[in-house]
C-alpha cells in the first residue's frame, strides 16, 4: 500500500493555532461506517450518539514541560533539549536542536545555572543521552523553566501569554500520569459536564496510559506503508481497567475509544493475549493501517490528523481510506479545524 494513498490537500489556514475560546465547544463531525454518511455537530452534543452500557476509555497521561532552551557552558550558543524517555540511573533521552554537532562531554546549562545537562553519548541523529544536574527535583525544575513541547505545526513566538495558555490547555482535565511530551489530543475536548452528562446516562469511563512520544509527529518517509517502523511508547492497563474493558464486551456494550493512543494501547494488549485485555503494561509499537482488524474497539473520538500520517493511517483501518478521506474532504469544505487544537470526528 503506497503512503501517497492517505494524502489529501489542507489549506494551511485550517490549521488550528491556539484553542477554542471555551474547552469542550469545538465541532464533530460524526462518520457513520455502515451508511457511510455524515452530521456536523459539537462535542456536546456526544451523549447523543452514546449508550447506556458503552464504555469511554481514555488516556490519562500527562503532558510535561518537556522544552528546554540555554546555552552551552563553554561557548554560549543556544541550544534546546526536549526530554523524550526516562532511562536507567536517572538519566534521559533527549533530542537535541544546536548549532553544533552534540557529543559526550558537553554540557549545557539552563535557567541561569539552575539545571545543568551533560551530553554523555550521542544516540543517533540528533539525539543523544543526558544526566541532568539540578538544584532541585527535575521534574519541580521543569515546571519553572520548561515549556509545553506544543507539536511543530502550532506556530509559537515565545510570548508568555501563549505559553500559559499552552501549559493549561493542551492537557486533558483529567490528566494523571507524567509522561507525555505530546497530549492525547482527542480528550482536549472534554469538560467535567460533559463528563457529567455522560455519566448520568449509564456511560461508565475508565483509564489507560501511554505516554505519547514525538514519534507521534514522525513523518512516514517510506514509499510503502508496510516499510515504515513506529517508534516504540510506553503504556499500562490496570487490572480495573481491564475488568472494565471485558465487561463492556461481555454485556454488549461499545468500547469507545478517545484517541488513537488509547486505541494503541487497547489493540496492543489484546494482540498480545489471544484478543482480551488483561493488566499490562510495556511499549507498544503496534502499527494500525488498512486492512486491520480491530479486537477491542467498536468505536472512536478522534481529531483531524495530518497527510500520510500514522494516524489517518489508524482511522482509515478502522472506517475506510475511502471514507476518511470523503470525510476529510467535507471538513475541509465545512472549514473545520484541523489537528491537535482542532476540531474533532466521531466515528461509529
Amino acid at each position: 500500500m503506497l503512503t501517497s494513498d492517505f494524502n489529501y490537500a489542507l489549506p494551511e489556514a485550517l490549521i488550528a493555532q491556539e484553542p477554542p475560546a471555551e474547552r469542550g465547544t469545538s465541532r464533530m463531525m460524526v462518520v457513520h461506517r455502515r451508511e457511510a454518511r455524515f452530521e456536523h455537530r459539537r462535542v456536546t452534543d456526544l451523549p447523543e450518539y452514546l449508550k447506556p452500557n458503552d464504555l469511554l476509555v481514555v488516556n490519562d497521561t500527562k503532558v510535561f514541560p518537556a522544552r528546554l532552551n540555554g546555552v552551552w557552558q563553554d561557548t554560549g550558543g543556544a541550544v534546546e533539549l526536549l526530554l523524550t524517555d526516562p532511562l536507567a540511573e536517572g538519566d534521559w533521552a533527549c533530542i537535541s536542536g544546536s548549532g553544533r554537532p552534540v557529543r559526550a562531554g558537553l554540557r549545557a546549562v539552563f535557567g541561569q545555572g539552575t539545571v545543568v545537562a551533560e551530553i554523555l553519548e550521542k544516540t543517533g541523529e540528533g539525539t543523544c543521552r543526558v544526566k541532568f544536574h539540578s538544584d532541585v527535583p527535575l521534574m519541580e525544575a521543569l515546571e519553572t523553566i520548561g515549556k509545553v513541547p506544543v507539536p511543530p505545526y502550532i506556530h509559537r513566538t515565545g510570548d508568555l501569554r501563549q505559553s500559559a495558555l499552552d501549559k493549561e490547555r493542551y492537557q486533558t482535565i483529567y490528566a494523571r500520569e507524567t509522561g507525555a511530551v505530546a497530549a492525547p489530543t482527542a480528550g482536549l475536548h472534554f469538560t467535567e459536564a460533559l463528563f457529567d452528562t455522560l455519566a448520568a446516562q449509564g456511560v461508565a469511563r475508565t483509564a489507560v496510559t501511554l505516554h505519547v512520544g514525538p514519534g507521534t509527529f514522525k513523518p512516514v518517509k517510506c514509499t510503502t506503508v508496510e516499510a515504515h517502523q513506529m517508534d516504540a511508547e510506553r503504556y499500562t492497563v490496570s487490572a480495573a481497567t481491564a475488568a472494565a474493558v471485558m465487561q463492556c464486551k461481555a454485556r454488549g456494550g461499545r468500547v469507545v475509544a478517545v484517541g488513537s493512543t488509547s486505541v494503541r494501547t487497547l489493540e496492543t494488549v489484546a494482540a498480545a493475549h489471544q484478543g482480551a485485555v488483561v493488566a499490562a503494561s510495556g511499549a507498544s509499537s503496534i502499527f494500525i493501517y488498512p486492512p486491520y482488524t480491530f479486537q477491542v474497539t467498536d468505536a472512536m473520538l478522534t481529531n483531524f490528523h495530518l497527510p500520510q500520517s500514522t494516524l489517518i493511517m489508524m482511522v482509515s483501518a478502522l472506517a475506510g481510506r475511502e471514507l476518511i478521506l470523503a470525510a476529510y474532504a467535507e471538513a475541509i469544505k465545512e472549514r473545520y479545524r484541523f489537528f491537535s487544537y482542532g476540531d474533532c470526528m466521531l466515528i461509529l
